[in-house]
């Protein structure tokens, strides 16, 4: 079996029903699931570039590696939720606060209101502090929404556009059911103080448009 510098399986061979199945013997569908494979093997560190994004409608600009910690997943954690915040506060604090090592916080995404621009901040394969409960951490992708909880104007139908596209995206790349149980507001997260997304959230509009995608 060919192997990583250091022992890893290599992307171009892995053991298959006990048999080595070479990449470049193989169709297309066959080799993009043995690539598929090997991302979820644990021990194999996922090949990383600088500035590089899960979702590639975003922009990336980096949290501080304080508001977050290095991970695999899901490998070594399984993701299975999708976290909706809000903000409370403009775009350009959201970004410098996320780069704030003092903050102790951060998101996968941030979704612009007036054009739903998506920002990635953190890789998926990381953990990004922002459920405020560590288990909900390891296991989920946070996205946060430029606004006010008390302020339904900021939440836009481009802004409830693109972020549905984005969690729609996410669902179909971990095998998420696009429903309330997958899908849930930082508020609902157990031991949180947090009451975002908030009562002016559509969830009904929002949850329409992540199954329509």
């Amino acid at each position: 079996m060919e192997k990583e510098p250091g022992g890893g399986i290599s992307r171009r061979a892995l053991i298959i029903g006990g048999g080595v199945v070479g990449l470049g013997v193989v169709g297309l569908a066959q080799r993009e699931a043995i690539s598929r494979l090997w991302w979820r093997i644990p021990g194999n560190d996922k090949p990383r570039k600088p500035g590089e994004l899960d979702y590639p409608a975003a922009r990336w600009t980096g949290a501080s590696d304080a508001n977050w910690r290095r991970a695999d997943r899901p490998a070594d954690y399984e993701i299975d939720r999708v976290v909706i915040h809000v903000t409370q506060g403009s775009w350009a604090t959201t970004l410098k606060v996320f780069r704030d090592p003092g903050h102790r916080a951060a998101t996968h995404y941030v979704v612009r209101s007036r054009d739903g621009h998506v920002e990635q901040m953190v890789r998926e394969l990381d953990v990004a502090y922002h459920a405020g409960n560590r288990l909900y951490n390891e296991r989920s992708i946070g996205i946060e929404h430029e606004g006010f909880v008390d302020r339904p104007r900021w939440f836009t139908a481009a802004m409830y556009r693109a972020s549905a596209r984005l969690t729609a995206d996410i669902c179909r790349r971990y095998d998420l059911p696009r429903d309330r149980e997958h899908i849930v507001g930082h508020a609902e997260i157990p031991g949180t103080d947090h009451t975002d997304p908030g009562p002016h959230w559509d969830w009904d509009r929002y949850m329409k448009l992540v199954r329509a995608v």
